[in-house]
């Protein structure tokens, strides 16, 4: 089952004089991506690359960031995919110390340092979300939400027109049992569907 991370992880190497930082951190979005590693380079203005890999909502990325092609963001990407992680991105600032690594070092250094991070992360399982929304009369709304709650469904959206539509998220896993029991509170009068089915939460 794919985890991610409870917090942003670092590393600190330096190989042949080059010097390279990770961090491998939680992240919903490649938009988010974008601006973490936009982040690093006002943080490090003199870095010769920063290269990065991404996993989050079905996206990938793999940056190498002017190293040759292959020996940076791909190698990093596989670090994350092998670890099974999701939602997270990867970022090696390197800082060049006159000593080239050739194509094989550059794979070995930016995995090392990507994995080196992972060592000491603290991963959360990510549970598989079902997507509900239950039509119902006026007259049991109070009970719904207090169902959802006990369930820890989180609600997403109310309708009020001529019934309550309610859409909500709850772990897959709880699904049925709380459909079961809106459907044993009603006598059948609430209507529940799936809207969307194994959405990452």
């Amino acid at each position: 089952m794919a985890q991610t991370l409870a917090a942003a992880v670092h590393s600190d190497l330096t190989i042949r004089k080059s010097r390279f930082i990770g961090c491998v951190q939680p992240m919903q979005d490649r938009a988010s991506a974008q601006a973490a590693v936009d982040a690093l380079w006002k943080q490090h203005p003199g870095a010769t690359h920063i290269c990065w890999a991404l996993l989050a909502g079905g996206q990938s990325a793999a940056v190498d960031d002017g190293e040759p092609g292959g020996t940076a963001g791909r190698p990093m990407l596989e670090v994350l995919r092998h670890q099974d992680l999701e939602g997270v991105l990867a970022t090696v600032v390197r800082y060049f110390g006159g000593v080239k690594l050739g194509a094989g070092g550059l794979v070995r250094a930016y995995t090392d340092c990507v994995a080196q991070a992972l060592l000491g992360a603290e991963k959360i399982t990510l549970q598989r979300m079902a997507c509900l929304e239950c039509s119902l009369p006026y007259a049991l709304e109070g009970a719904v939400r207090r169902e959802l709650a006990s369930a820890s469904a989180s609600l997403l959206a109310a309708e009020h027109a001529s019934v309550v539509r309610l859409a909500f998220t709850l772990p897959e896993g709880d699904a049925a049992a709380l459909i079961q029991r809106l459907a044993d509170l009603s006598h059948g009068a609430i209507v529940c569907s799936t809207v969307e089915d194994n959405s990452m939460g």
